[in-house]
């Protein structure tokens, strides 16, 4: 075995990269491991297959020194699981035996390179450095063929700050098999997140199946998740196969993971944690090979604090947390989802896509929309059916988009200032020859005037309603 001369680091374009050195005879690997330590990588050791697949959950390495001769699962085995899940993550091979056929065997199963035994320290720094730096060089190129096409990843549509940091996180995401918790404000997309995530991955063969936790009646779950054997229970005409049989070999979406209650926490948790399960009424385990996206609108970390959620659960979802930024943060991304998903909804209906009146677009900016991206769709399917079929105006869109601030017409002309008005509206000085609608009107008028308009301002002030004054302004002829 070669010695372990000392040497002083090297420090170069792959420091900190992350090598897993895989061989049942400890001592050497650790010394590879040290190897490489000293040039600058950082090196785990693991003497299976079975712990070196487990560390790619928790980490996406830059490299994997693999050695073939392992007990339990082969190293053959496990290189073809490598090259199917993590296609671009480099496998050196470590191997006894100099046969020419070893060696094109390997290339053929998709070996980066191979080092024959016993090593060298040089050998084996300079295969895995340029291995590492070829991982690299792959990863910048990918990143660069998005950026051609910079506001959008997967269908995901997005020029904003928040948006630009969430598609370089997936670009490292889709590359690995590690699970991912996707946490974000409802109607922001998650589900689409988690699809382009298995859509680019190397599952993306497999199927995708999704759970919504919070629509699965109490008494189903177990079956839904876990399937049946004929017989299981009263109504068990047929075997089923469950959830997690379903999305072997390819990728579990559980949204809305936060209304998984307790006892099916525990049973995830196992089944996460063993890779195996029955179904219900069976005896048979069977194996379970998916990755595990969850997604949630809830803070789950704090439902771990109240005891509402399993802390080592929480640890095993959130390998690596994505958070999908709410329309309100994304700035002129509401202009350019609204004209795209205009166009996709004026497709459906099969009809010609109007324009948006430049009022129309200020007040799609303006507004908070607290149901994201998912009330922008709705808005704008209401606005289509009701326009003139040639232009969106604000009054196209429901009441409370512009209810702070009073939608014209774009050929209307400005409003003229209003002149100073009391804080309150002054109470009525008495009926006179006035009737009760007239003196409704005229407290509704003075309620506007001295609220700017703002109707929120003026139900409170009136004490009534939404709806209430909606119908007040209809039958006296206020806008």
């Amino acid at each position: 075995m070669p010695k372990n001369n000392s040497t002083p680091a090297v420090v170069g374009d792959h420091d900190g990269a992350l090598v897993l050195v895989v061989d049942d005879d400890r001592g050497l690997a650790c010394l590879v491991a040290r190897w490489l330590e000293r040039v600058g990588f950082k090196a785990e050791v693991h003497a299976d297959a079975e712990s070196m697949l487990d560390a790619f959950s928790r980490s996406l390495p830059d490299a994997v020194c693999l050695d073939l001769g392992l007990p339990g699962m082969s190293g053959q085995d496990a290189l073809a699981l490598i090259r199917a899940r993590h296609r671009t993550v480099p496998t050196l091979v470590l191997t006894a035996d100099r046969e020419p056929s070893t060696v094109v065997s390997a290339i053929q199963m998709g070996a980066h390179d191979y080092l024959t035994k016993p090593l060298d320290r040089t050998k084996v720094t300079t295969a895995v450095r340029n291995a590492v730096q070829h991982h690299r060089l792959g990863a910048r190129v990918r990143q660069l063929e998005r950026e051609t096409q910079s506001n959008r990843f997967m269908g995901i549509l997005g020029q904003s700050v928040p948006m630009q940091q969430l598609f370089r996180q997936l670009d490292r995401v889709v590359a690995s098999d590690i699970t991912v918790l996707i946490q974000g404000e409802s109607g922001t997309g998650k589900e689409l997140v988690a699809r382009a995530i298995h859509e680019q991955s190397a599952r993306s063969d497999g199927p995708l199946v999704a759970v919504n936790c919070a629509a699965i009646p109490p008494s189903l779950q177990d079956s839904e998740f876990f399937g049946h054997e004929k017989g299981a229970f009263t109504g068990a005409d047929q075997a089923r196969a469950g959830r997690f049989e379903q999305a072997n070999g390819g990728t579990l979406f559980l949204d809305e993971v936060a209304e998984l209650p307790a006892d099916l926490q525990a049973k995830l948790l196992r089944v996460l944690q063993e890779r195996r399960f029955e179904r219900v009424g069976g005896r048979k385990s069977l194996p379970s090979d998916f990755r595990l996206i969850a997604a949630t609108h809830r803070d789950l970390l704090q439902m771990v604090e109240r005891g509402e959620f399993r802390q080592d659960l929480f640890f095993r979802l959130a390998v690596l947390e994505l958070r999908v930024p709410p329309l309100r943060e994304r700035g002129d991304d509401t202009i350019l989802l609204a004209r795209t998903l205009l166009a996709s909804l004026a497709a459906e209906a099969k009809v010609d896509c109007p324009r948006f009146d430049p009022h129309a677009l200020d007040l799609l900016r303006a507004y908070g929309w607290p149901g994201n991206v998912r009330e922008l769709r709705n808005c704008l399917q209401r606005a289509l059916v009701v326009c003139d079929g040639q232009q969106i105006q604000a009054t196209d869109f429901p009441a409370r988009i512009w209810e702070g601030t009073p939608p014209r017409a774009h050929n209307d002309p400005p409003p003229a200032p209003a002149a100073p008005a009391p804080a309150e509206p002054p109470p009525p000085k008495g009926l006179g020859g006035s009737s009760l609608a007239e003196i409704e009107r005229a407290a509704i008028e003075a309620a506007i005037r001295s609220a700017g308009g703002n109707l929120s301002e003026v139900t409170r002030r009136l004490g009534i309603g939404r709806t209430t004054l909606y119908r007040r302004l209809k039958k006296h002829g206020l806008r």
